[in-house]
């Protein structure tokens, strides 16, 4: 259940940041950024690498949020321990 939410946030997260990717290089010569005044010292690819990676943990921090979001309040306050390892103050709902 975990890894098919994992791939619920990385996959839509990875689409989403390679049109990112594609519609801001469209418009912006990575050889013209700046740093605080400065020029980037990264060759064109390193550029569009550093902004893929970086687009694609905004859009998986969204998709997650989304993803966190949409959890039934049984699924976020269940106990995650079998009934025999469950402390007292453990709800008594099914593992996960």
């Amino acid at each position: 259940m975990l890894s098919q939410r994992m791939m619920w946030i990385a996959w839509p997260a990875f689409m989403v940041a390679g049109v990112l990717e594609v519609l801001v290089f469209a418009m912006v010569d990575p050889q013209d950024l700046r740093w605080f005044g400065h020029p980037i010292e990264l060759s064109r690819q390193g550029v569009y690498t550093v902004a893929f990676f970086v687009f694609w943990g905004i859009t998986m921090v969204s998709s997650g949020l989304t993803t966190l979001l949409a959890m039934s309040p049984f699924e976020v306050n269940r106990c995650p321990l079998p009934a025999d390892d469950r402390p007292d103050g453990c709800p008594k709902q099914g593992p996960c």
